[in-house]
């Protein structure tokens, strides 16, 4: 039996049954983090999708993953150390230009962003901009910094929603054991590796932790159809996924894709 899905905590999760994520906007051709794999997810029915921010040396908001542009673009160098004039030519795959956080907040406009920040100076950025864009609904942040995420909720309070970093998601899953411990109770989410390091994190006893505190849990990164069947049988209330084709299938076949 499955624990309920928790009413949701805020507007960012305010979605009718198990939320898709298209992660990197879907990275399994390669694109990952570009406009034109973004708009493909769109196009595909995503709302959700999960993205990284890094900020340039002149403070330009990024969506990338890694610190340097060595591994998925044709440019070199940390992104940290870089002006936006020479990011802007890096080109991912060869192909397509590293996005700014705020175009993409611009181009889709019905879009709700999942956002790992990456390194420290991409936080007070990031926070900026969603405040000047109003975007506090469409945005929910994390990392794997447990205070960088609580130095954001401190920054600018309840109405950013954020998730849990490593600590807070051992303290929960210790929780889920029965050791006393008390998890901070102002994220809305946890987001999760269905495994780490050989150590299940997502069972029903997790899930019925997060629940009874009102939060959501997410999974990633899923890319099978068996374990997202599986996962969805026991109740998590959101995939992640680089295969957005194969989590809508899934979804499609069991009534749950909106």
């Amino acid at each position: 039996m499955t624990t309920p899905i928790p009413r949701p905590r805020h507007p960012y999760l305010d979605h009718p049954g198990p939320i898709p994520f298209a992660h990197r906007g879907g990275s399994a051709d390669g694109l990952e983090n570009t406009l034109r794999q973004f708009r493909r997810a769109v196009e595909a029915g995503y709302r959700y999708i999960e993205t990284d921010v890094h900020a340039t040396r002149d403070g330009r908001l990024v969506a990338f993953h890694d610190a340097t542009l060595d591994r998925v673009t044709d440019g070199a160098g940390r992104i940290a150390d870089l002006p936006w004039e020479q990011v802007r030519h890096a080109r991912v795959a060869g192909e397509e230009p590293v996005p700014l956080f705020e175009e993409l907040l611009e181009t889709f406009p019905e879009v709700r962003w999942n956002i790992d920040v990456k390194a420290e100076p991409a936080l007070a950025p990031l926070l900026e901009l969603i405040g000047r864009t109003n975007a506090w609904d469409r945005v929910c942040v994390g990392s794997f910094s447990e205070a960088r995420v609580v130095r954001a909720q401190r920054l600018v309070g309840p109405r950013l929603a954020t998730s849990y970093g490593v600590r807070g998601v051992l303290g929960l899953r210790l929780r889920s054991w029965g050791v006393p411990v008390d998890p901070r109770r102002s994220p809305v989410a946890a987001q999760v590796p269905e495994t780490q390091s050989g150590v299940r994190v997502v069972d029903r006893r997790f899930l019925a932790a997060a629940h009874a505190r009102g939060l959501q849990v997410h999974v990633w990164t899923v890319n099978d159809p068996d374990r997202m069947h599986r996962l969805l049988d026991l109740g998590v209330d959101g995939i992640m996924t680089d295969h957005i084709d194969t989590l809508r299938k899934v979804m499609e076949e069991r009534g749950v894709w909106v």
